[in-house]
C-alpha cells in the first residue's frame, strides 16, 4: 500500500475525450472516480444516474423513483463501449423502479461501486485502513473543485463535463442541470438524501458514514 500523501495522480483515472465525448482528443478526470472521493457511493451512484438520464435510458418514475425508460437497451447504444460499468449495474438494477437508497441497496450497485473502489486502491487514491481516500487525493480534489467552480447552467457543456460538474459539486450542479429531473427521481428536495458538495459517508459498505474532507460545502440539497 502505497503512503497516505500520495496517490493524487489517480484520483482521477484519465479518460480521454475523443470519440466517446465527441468533442476532441484531451484527457479529463473520471466523474466515477471523482465522485466516489468526494461524497462516496452516494455521489458516484448519481452521477451514473445523471449519466443514463443524458443517454435518454433513465426516467422519473413514481415520486422519488426511477426507472428504465423505453429508450433502446445500452447494448445498442452507438456508444456502447464507453459505458461505464457503474452505467451499466445501475441501469440493470432499475428492472423495476427505485429511489436512491433502495437503488444503492441492489447487488448488482453494491458489486460495481466495490469494483471502482478496489480500482482507486490499486492506483493509491484509496488506503485501506483507515478506508478512505488518501490525504493526496483529498487536496487534488479541492484545488479541482476550485478549479472547474459551479456551472450556471448548461450552455456550452458536453455530457463530459455535466457528469464531472455534478461528481464535483453535488447537488448544487444536479439542480442547475437537471432541475425537473433531479427533484421528481427524489435525488432533491425533499425525500432527497443532503449532498451539499461534500457528503458523510462510508468507505467500508454502501452507504452512509462518516468521512469529509473539509473542503467546505455548496448550497442546495439533495442527494449527489
Amino acid at each position: 500500500m502505497r503512503p497516505a500523501g500520495t496517490g493524487a495522480a489517480g484520483l482521477m483515472p484519465k479518460v480521454t475525450r475523443g470519440a466517446a465525448m465527441g468533442d476532441g482528443m484531451s484527457e479529463e478526470p473520471d466523474p466515477y472516480a471523482v465522485a466516489l472521493v468526494r461524497g462516496g457511493p452516494r455521489a458516484a451512484v448519481t452521477v451514473a444516474v445523471l449519466a443514463l438520464r443524458l443517454r435518454g435510458a433513465v426516467v422519473a418514475g413514481r415520486p422519488g423513483t426511477m426507472r428504465t425508460s423505453r429508450a433502446p437497451a445500452l447494448a445498442e447504444h452507438p456508444l456502447e463501449r464507453a459505458v461505464h460499468p457503474l452505467e451499466r449495474a445501475v441501469h440493470a438494477s432499475l428492472y423495476r423502479p427505485a429511489g436512491l437508497g433502495e437503488l444503492l441497496r441492489r447487488t448488482g450497485v453494491r458489486q460495481a461501486l466495490a469494483q471502482v473502489r478496489t480500482e482507486l486502491t490499486e492506483a493509491g487514491t484509496f488506503r485501506t485502513f483507515p478506508p478512505g481516500p488518501t490525504l493526496g487525493a483529498r487536496r487534488l480534489l479541492r484545488r479541482t473543485r476550485a478549479e472547474r467552480p459551479l456551472p450556471t447552467g448548461r450552455e456550452g457543456l458536453s455530457r463530459h463535463d455535466m457528469l464531472l460538474a455534478v461528481a464535483l459539486h453535488g447537488a448544487g450542479a444536479l439542480t442547475v442541470l437537471e432541475p425537473r429531473f433531479a427533484v421528481d427521481a427524489g435525488l432533491v428536495g425533499r425525500g432527497g438524501t443532503a449532498d451539499n458538495g461534500l457528503l458523510p459517508h462510508s468507505w467500508g459498505g454502501g452507504c452512509g458514514g462518516s468521512y469529509t474532507d473539509g473542503g467546505g460545502s455548496d448550497s442546495g440539497s439533495g442527494s449527489g
